[in-house]
């Protein structure tokens, strides 16, 4: 049934606020006279730099391992929600981290959804084990594996030491666009019976340590390695180098960053605040905030950004500090 409704009389309107009002009765507003612009010259600045210490987080999951029990809590984990007000979910818009622990001869439930996923292990004894798609892939200090969206993971610690590590996933992305779907394992732990140390999932420290002293120089003292192929569609994986004393401006971008520390000590700079930061911290630069990298010591951090989704756009800009002009 085609359903009529009556036109309203805009001819009679006698004023632009009796048109305003005519028209959010049909559910239409007006573009000449919007309250906020849907179109401005650069981005806005929604999300704030922020600084998360793996100290103050391992205190917590140790406490937690007393108090929350894995059968009942889908993980043992703390969200790096940025602290901005009315937020308790997002790190920066794209991206959210999580440090998890799982305790000695314990196991996290397997599950998949359509959050794509990522972790680096802070700390793992031998036979600790994250589980994708039935096969055990191990977890040793600064190894990053992958969880593709759609791939059923566990974590498995068979070892007698507590395991720490940081998860970062695009559920905010997912969450914006609406696909999600989550599901659990109906095996609670999917069984996995082969060990596989050079899983296309897992980039070992190890391995990928030594190709990154070896990388060229991107600026002074500092080297990058990107992790590849590519895994994941909406977010990469790249591990800088900082020799030190290094200092490395890098500018406003479109690019959402989260950066974990896997070695060494230094400082994040920004225009009205400093976070120092050391083995296992994280800090959250959101898009359009130039900021400078500092190491104390010999650094190795892990960068994780949203370039790759905003590459497919042709959205990725960049805007070089203003010259500082001499008096």
């Amino acid at each position: 049934m085609t359903s009529h409704h009556e036109t309203p009389a805009f001819h009679a309107a006698a004023s632009l606020p009796e048109l305003h009002e005519m028209l959010d009765k049909v559910q239409m507003k007006n573009g000449w006279n919007k309250p906020t612009p849907s179109l401005y010259p650069e981005p806005k600045l929604h999300f704030v730099p922020a600084h998360w210490r793996y100290e103050v987080a391992r205190a917590a999951l140790h406490k937690a391992g007393d108090l929350v029990d894995p059968k009942w809590a889908e993980r043992r984990n703390l969200i790096m929600a940025n602290p901005i007000p009315g937020n308790d979910y997002p790190s920066v818009a794209t991206l959210v981290g999580a440090y998890q622990m799982v305790k000695g001869h314990e196991t996290a439930r397997s599950h998949r959804h359509t959050p794509n996923a990522m972790r680096v292990v802070l700390e793992a004894a031998p036979a600790t084990y994250t589980i994708v798609d039935g096969v055990k892939v191990p977890m040793e200090p600064g190894d990053v594996l992958l969880t593709p969206n759609g791939s059923w993971h566990g974590h498995s610690n068979e070892s007698g030491a507590e395991a720490y590590w940081i998860d970062f996933l695009d559920v905010p992305l997912v969450q914006l666009l609406g696909p999600m779907f989550f599901e659990q394992h109906p095996d609670t732990l999917e069984r996995a019976d082969r060990v596989d140390p050079a899983s296309p999932m897992r980039f070992a420290f190890t391995d990928y340590h030594p190709r990154l002293l070896a990388a060229a120089q991107v600026s002074a003292g500092v080297r990058s390695l990107k992790l590849g192929p590519a895994q994941l569609s909406t977010f990469d994986r790249t591990v800088l180098h900082l020799e030190p004393g290094t200092r490395w401006m890098r500018p406003k971008s479109t690019v959402n960053r989260m950066y974990a520390v896997i070695r060494g000590q230094g400082r994040s700079e920004f225009a009205d605040k400093r976070f120092d930061w050391s083995r296992g911290d994280v800090v959250a630069v959101p898009s359009w905030h130039e900021h400078t990298l500092v190491s104390d010591q010999e650094s190795v951090v892990l960068e994780v950004s949203d370039e790759p989704l905003l590459r497919m756009f042709d959205w990725v800009r960049e805007q070089a500090p203003a010259a500082k002009v001499s008096a």
